[in-house]
């Protein structure tokens, strides 16, 4: 069963499901056919390989996953088994950047064939799933029993026989009767399998006969001959002898007409069991002796044919990798050779360029030098100007600070000469009113007590504090923000201190004696809370 599960069952499977695939999700022909990589595996190798090298070139991606999964099949015909998954997978990873789902389902399809091939049950499983999620998802009927029914496999070939009935049965309910004839047929031919392994031989043989009835409006023979020879096991193992040798024979007969060697060692192989049961041994051992020559030679043959194949494969692949190589090589030298001469254009551009960039900045500096020294002419010119009009304004705030230092000058010694003058009539009223003329003496004591009034008067002092701030601005603002207490006969000494006045001279003025000054000093001093030590002539001279 291996044997015919390997080299007839999967193989016919396979090109069903290629028919079914291309038929159902409108995919391009493929330049070369199923039957042309059989036969010409190496001129099939070459064209395939010249299409994929043309679709790279061109950027196709959807020609080059086509090219890619013809490779596959190409070595999956010659059991080259990794190969072919590694060309699938290739053409899956194209056709999924494009989003192309019906041809990616089918990608997924052949993976699990590959797979279940090598027994990779788990994985062909997960394959096949893959392909039945995308089929669904384009809502694609005929693919959708396709993915159904490889899943059944899967679950028949693991020995959980409900389960691949169920599936099976699920992929014959998608099939409409407008539906892929060898698909249907095949499915029919499942199940029947499946009804055959329980025992449930009556069930095999509805089957196996609905699926023969479809086979035949097929033109594949080699699923009419594998469906007439399952008719006649299904014969043989209900005793009927006869029917099961004329449709034993009659697939033996097909098989020799179109020279399917494995279809007509499985015929043989029945015919001797068959001949076996009804006691023929002589015919039984000739049958079995037949079929088991077709084997060997079979499997001499294709051991032979598939090593020269593969190695034929091998040895185009590796030309084929050699020219690419080549090719790539030349590509690289000659792009290459234009990036140098692009290079060189680009330098002589840029050097051209930085000359006259050079150029241009050298003039732009020019331009800029002869402004930036006109510029710097005007600014000295009007520097000038400014220091000239700074000098004269300086010179007359000078001239009137110095009339006004004059002025009050002037005043101060006005002041001076008539405390003074003013002194020296108190003084003599003094000694008038000390004199012993008593008639005198009471006119003279008003008089003197009239110009003690006069000397206290501060009008005098008003007029002297006009020109004092004139000379002194802010002076006495500063003087007020160390003690904002200061009476006015503090103020007063301390713009006679700010002129730097003689004590005898601030004395007269103020009309005091030297010891009242002393005092009036001591009382300024606290409350401008000066320490021990500090001068209050130099504190002054500082505001």
């Amino acid at each position: 069963m291996a044997i015919l599960f390997r080299y007839v069952f999967l193989p016919v499977f396979f090109l069903c499901t290629g028919k079914v695939l291309l038929a159902q999700n409108d995919v391009p022909s493929p330049p070369l056919l199923q039957e042309s990589m059989r036969e010409n595996p190496d001129l099939a190798f070459k064209q395939i390989r010249r299409t994929l090298q043309g679709a790279l070139a061109d950027s196709d991606h959807y020609q080059a996953a086509v090219c890619y999964g013809q490779l596959g099949d190409l070595y999956y015909f010659q059991a080259a088994y990794l190969q072919a998954l590694d060309n699938f997978y290739r053409a899956e990873s194209l056709l999924r950047k494009q989003e192309k789902l019906p041809e990616l389902a089918a990608i997924w399809i052949k993976i699990g064939e590959t797979k279940l091939h090598n027994r990779q049950y788990p994985s062909s499983l997960e394959a096949f799933e893959q392909g039945l999620a995308l089929y669904k998802s384009v809502d694609a009927v005929e693919g959708i029993a396709d993915a159904l029914a490889h899943i059944g496999q899967v679950h028949e070939k693991n020995g959980n026989l409900e389960e691949a009935k169920r599936y099976q049965q699920l992929a014959l309910g998608q099939l409409g009767e407008k539906s892929d004839w060898a698909l249907s047929a095949k499915i029919h031919e499942n199940i029947g399998s499946i009804y055959e392994d329980i025992f449930q031989l009556d069930s095999a043989r509805l089957y196996f006969s609905k699926a023969l009835e479809i086979a035949q409006k097929t033109q594949d023979k080699t699923l009419h001959i594998r469906i007439t020879n399952n008719m006649g096991d299904i014969h043989r193992k209900t005793g009927e002898y006869n029917d099961a040798l004329a449709y034993t024979r009659n697939a033996a007969s097909l098989a020799k007409k179109t020279n399917e060697h494995y279809q007509l060692a499985s015929a043989y192989r029945d015919l001797s069991k068959i001949f076996s049961l009804t006691g023929q041994y002589d015919s039984a051992y000739h049958y079995s002796e037949a079929g088991r020559n077709i084997h060997t030679e079979i499997f001499s043959e294709d051991n032979a044919k598939q090593l020269t194949i593969l190695q034929t494969l091998f040895e185009l692949e590796q030309k084929e990798d050699a020219i690419t190589q080549y090719e790539r090589e030349r590509r690289i030298h000659f792009t290459m050779l234009l990036f140098g001469i692009a290079i060189v254009l680009l330098l002589l551009f840029l050097g051209l360029s930085i000359i006259s960039r050079q150029r241009s900045k050298i003039a732009n500096e020019r331009k800029l030098n002869e402004q930036n020294q006109k510029l710097h002419e005007t600014q000295k010119i009007a520097m000038e100007t400014d220091l000239y009009n700074k000098q004269l304004k300086a010179e007359n705030l000078r001239n009137e600070l110095e009339l006004k230092s004059k002025e009050l000058t002037s005043h101060t010694l006005h002041l001076i000469q008539k405390n003074q003058l003013l002194e020296e009539l108190k003084e003599k009223l003094g000694e008038i009113v000390n004199n012993d003329k008593r008639d005198q003496r009471k006119e003279l004591k008003q008089l003197l007590n009239l110009l003690q009034l006069n000397h206290n008067q501060d009008k005098n002092w008003e007029d002297f504090r006009v020109v004092f701030e004139r000379v002194h601005e802010h002076f006495f603002e500063g003087l007020m923000a160390h003690c904002s207490k200061l009476s006015s006969a503090d103020l007063r000494l301390a713009a006679l201190l700010k002129m730097n006045l003689r004590s005898a001279d601030i004395a007269t003025m103020l009309g005091i004696s030297q010891d009242s000054l002393r005092i009036a000093r001591y009382r300024l001093r606290k409350k401008l809370d000066l320490p021990e030590g500090e001068s209050l002539s130099t504190f002054i001279q500082k505001l």
